[in-house]
């Protein structure tokens, strides 16, 4: 079966290290938040000028004033700060955000990105995804695997405007976790129950296959 936008997150949250300065994006990154593993030590940067995010609150917890750059309501975890959105942005311009996770519309085997607009359709603006994927160097996008009608989003080429070019290394979809690298698809992960032929048939762009591809643990 597809992976669920919360077992996407929970093993997204595999991938951090003590230490880490994170970006979430807006929509399944940001549940990302709810599965950091217990005695880890991670800090979660919104864009909107939050270091410190924690997870979403309780009724009890909630703050209508204390929003993600997504709007919605977020906590603050032990030792948080707060800044304005040029700082926001000079640390991630800076290099200084040591992981950063978002969604995409499009990857291709080139590791070029598109996730902000479908030309045609009302946008709210690329938001700081441009910045992101520029200033960032260890970048994770998440995404459903093929749109509604089936068709592949895992790309030899792009066809939306792009965000940024040659970025991305690693994604995760609801069917697998896939490395990109020498102008391929590398399959390391399959989520549990999806066979390899189900990921490929839905994978546009080379795919590579090397050896037994082991199924994602939570």
């Amino acid at each position: 079966m597809a992976l669920s936008r919360e077992q996407i997150a929970q093993r997204v949250a595999q991938e951090l290290q003590d230490g880490y300065y994170v970006n979430l994006g807006i929509g399944i990154p940001t549940l990302v938040a709810n599965y950091v593993p217990e005695g880890m030590e991670v800090m979660l940067q919104s864009e909107n000028g939050l270091l410190g995010m924690g997870q979403f609150p309780t009724a009890e917890e909630l703050d209508a004033d204390l929003i993600n750059a997504g709007k919605q309501t977020v906590t603050m975890a032990t030792g948080a700060s707060i800044f304005d959105s040029a700082e926001s942005f000079a640390m991630i311009r800076g290099g200084h955000v040591d992981l950063t996770v978002l969604g995409a519309f499009e990857v291709d085997v080139n590791g070029n990105i598109a996730s902000y607009m479908i030309p045609g359709k009302l946008i709210k603006g690329m938001g700081g995804a441009m910045d992101l994927v520029a200033g960032a160097d260890n970048i994770i996008v998440t995404m459903t695997h093929a749109s509604k009608h089936g068709e592949s989003k895992l790309l030899t080429e792009c066809s939306l405007p792009l965000t940024g070019k040659g970025c991305i290394k690693k994604v995760l979809t609801d069917l697998a976790f896939i490395e990109i690298r020498d102008g391929k698809f590398h399959l390391l992960e399959r989520a549990p129950g999806v066979s390899v032929e189900e990921i490929a048939k839905l994978t546009q762009g080379e795919l590579v296959i090397a050896g037994d591809i082991p199924e994602m643990t939570f």
